[in-house]
């Protein structure tokens, strides 16, 4: 039987795949503030990993498959180091970068490609979680061209998002609404600004709360992470587009990550609830599970992000902090995990 190579045992050639645009500076010094703003997984990854020891090779792509058939067969690397969010201009074609590696029989960091697409069709992820037992959201799909029909059991106030891209892309204040009206005119803007067809689904007003899931066949929950907003008075929490990504706008309104205080059997159902939809989608690697706690104490599963944001300072990292585990021990893993895989 051939062994696999360990990423503790020796030093391992890692494949860092990155969009084209977001290539990382070898060193902080060699680009903009600004810049390094939107390179900053790229560039926190690469540069702990070559710290660890592991020859880490950077390679950019974009439109062409070519590139990633020729570092793999040429360099031989040990592990791709998936980074990749979407390839031509696609956000929906990152798990066919996936399939890909797997044709080539690379390992890889990150979710398989049948995980991708199941938790990416928000519809279908909140299918297949409720057939596990999960409670999810009252919600109905829209079709892009077509006009929305509520059910008359759901009511209002709804709350209107892409059924397919991630990241909150086209979730703003307005998402949230209240009659007709608002429910026809932002449905249409999700049709028509996203490109996409749209999730209606109900409004749990209450907390927020992420788990992050490593594993494969064995899974670790991390410590729940609770999204607080300090400067947002009366007003219903949306994670908004601005909210997750807007610096200025997260330093105003005080956005932050915090501990969450819970009860003893919530954390429990919490963190098995987690494990539950990870496998429910067939995930593998790491992902963020995504919840809302009403004032009931009701829990109730958003959505799953596979492959989410693991630059420091992001859930993932903060999570696996609380769990005790470092940076450069979380990006061990990682990689330890595809190599397992």
């Amino acid at each position: 039987m051939v062994g696999r190579p360990s990423a503790r045992s020796r030093r391992l050639r890692v494949l860092l795949l990155v969009h084209l645009d977001l290539m990382a500076p070898r060193r902080r010094r060699d680009v903009s503030a600004s810049r390094l703003g939107w390179v900053k997984a790229e560039y926190d990854v690469m540069t702990t990993l070559a710290r660890s020891g592991h020859e880490v090779r950077q390679l950019g792509v974009a439109e062409e498959l070519a590139p990633i058939r020729e570092a793999v067969a040429d360099w031989k690397p040990d592990v791709v180091f998936n980074l990749v969010e979407e390839f031509q201009g696609e956000a929906l074609y990152d798990q066919n970068v996936v399939s890909y590696l797997e044709l080539l029989r690379a390992r890889y960091t990150g979710c398989n490609p049948r995980g991708m697409v199941l938790a990416r069709d928000k519809a279908l992820a909140k299918q297949l979680a409720a057939a596990r037992g999960v409670r999810v959201p009252a919600w109905f799909a829209v079709r892009r061209g077509r006009r929305p029909r509520r059910p008359a059991e759901l009511g209002f106030p709804l709350i209107v998002k892409s059924l397919l891209e991630e990241g909150s892309m086209g979730i703003a204040k307005a998402s949230l609404v209240r009659d007709e009206t608002q429910l026809a005119r932002r449905v249409a803007f999700v049709h028509e600004s996203v490109g996409t067809d749209a999730l209606v689904e109900e409004f749990i007003e209450g907390r927020e709360l992420y788990v992050g899931v490593l594993g494969n066949e064995r899974l670790r929950a991390l410590p729940p992470l609770e999204l607080v907003v300090g400067a947002r008075g009366r007003a219903p929490l949306i994670a908004t587009q601005k909210l997750k990504h807007d610096l200025a706008y997260q330093r105003r309104h005080r956005v932050r990550l915090r501990a969450p205080v819970l009860r003893a059997p919530l954390a429990r159902e919490l963190v098995r609830t987690a494990r539950t939809v990870f496998r429910a989608l067939q995930l593998s690697g790491y992902a963020r599970i995504d919840f809302r706690l009403d004032r009931e104490g009701r829990l109730f599963f958003l959505e799953a992000n596979p492959n989410p944001d693991i630059a420091r300072g992001e859930e993932m990292q903060l999570a696996a902090r609380r769990a005790g585990i470092s940076y450069p021990a979380l990006l061990q893993r990682i990689v330890g995990l595809a190599l397992a895989r």
